[in-house]
């Protein structure tokens, strides 16, 4: 298995270091270095040429977002993931509208930390089941707005649904007794159908066909 060389980027040297030990823990993933601060981490990205990074949305000199737009610019094959202590529709929608492959909250555990680094490496987008569950109730809050049916295949829309609910690729396939390779093959012709490319989206769409309530 081809080694996934990680750029970690965050701010406070605790939460980094604690990142650093699951990085570490995790077969196949080389971290090839770390960053303080925003302008740093460009300055590693150029030096290290790491195949993801994992970096937080609040950073000093330069924001991650910030960073995120010039990587995207400067190192369209670099992935970047950007981690946060929010969730809400706007922090998530902004950073995949920028460019971010994956976004996932600080207090994810190991095994999702591994699902996004090696969906992103991929080149998947992952996010987080958390944030999914996030996006969809603020949307309900927000909007209520219903589109009609699409174009899909019954079982497009059962992957899409379960999308939207927050599943992982492993989950669906558990619960619609597929294998994931079959899933992913779902999940991106159903992007393709759409021309929709991020989760956050195709949650919207979900939401406008009634494929997805959010319950009081």
């Amino acid at each position: 298995m081809k080694q996934i060389r990680v750029l970690l980027v965050e701010d406070h040297g605790l939460v980094r270091a604690g990142f650093r030990a699951l990085l570490d823990s995790i077969s196949g993933v080389q971290v090839v270095g770390e960053a303080a601060d925003g302008r740093s981490g460009l300055s590693m990205i150029e030096a290290k040429k790491p195949h993801v990074v994992l970096m937080d949305i609040a950073l000093p000199s330069l924001n991650g977002l910030e960073v995120l737009e010039r990587v995207v610019k400067r190192y369209p094959k670099v992935k970047v993931i950007m981690l946060s202590m929010h969730g809400n529709e706007e922090y998530v929608s902004r950073a995949l509208r920028s460019g971010a492959r994956g976004y996932i909250l600080k207090y994810a555990d190991i095994s999702e930390l591994e699902l996004a680094l090696r969906a992103v490496a991929e080149g998947n987008v992952y996010l987080s089941p958390a944030v999914s569950k996030k996006v969809v109730d603020d949307y309900m809050r927000r909007s209520g707005d219903q589109g009609g049916a699409g174009e899909l295949t019954k079982r497009q829309q059962e992957v899409l649904q379960l999308i939207a609910e927050g599943k992982n690729t492993k989950e669906i396939a558990y619960s619609l007794k597929l294998s994931v390779k079959t899933i992913e093959a779902h999940r991106a012709q159903l992007m393709n159908r759409l021309d929709i490319h991020d989760v956050a989206r195709l949650v919207r769409y979900a939401i406008r066909l009634g494929l997805v309530r959010v319950e009081d």
